[in-house]
């Protein structure tokens, strides 16, 4: 994971040149802040893989003399099938909605959004897929 998070420690410093650069070349204001957000997102997926990687120590991924076998095996648990996230996004698209329409619509998503949110993230507490 070191080699990930020093890709987007690489990709913010090339942002924050661009962005240095297109500020002295334009005086943009939207552009340069634009710029700016890419360093700081780089930079925070950056340090999140760093983080990440000192804490759960080295990876096979992470030897340069490693074999692609030293990573079998089983990656995690990954839903194979689930609607939630159909209703989460109609939910979305109903609150955008209801910010061009009308208020009353915008709080009948909110509310349908945080519903819908709550059910995608307990969906494998309860009934038959209960850990």
């Amino acid at each position: 994971m070191r080699a990930q998070a020093y890709l987007f420690y690489i990709c913010a410093a090339f942002f924050l040149a661009v962005d240095v650069v297109y500020w002295f070349w334009s005086h943009d204001w939207t552009g340069t802040t634009a710029l700016g957000i890419s360093v700081g997102m780089a930079g925070l997926v950056g340090f999140y893989l760093h983080f990440t990687a000192r804490r759960i120590g080295a990876q096979p991924e992470d030897n340069p003399e490693g074999e692609i076998a030293e990573k079998a095996g089983e990656l995690g648990f990954f839903s194979p099938h689930s609607w939630w996230p159909l209703f989460v996004a109609g939910s979305t698209a109903l609150a955008a909605l209801g910010f061009v329409i009308g208020w009353w619509l915008f709080m009948v998503g909110v509310a349908a959004v945080i519903l819908t949110a709550i059910g995608f993230v307990f969906e494998y507490y309860r009934g038959n897929f209960q850990h």
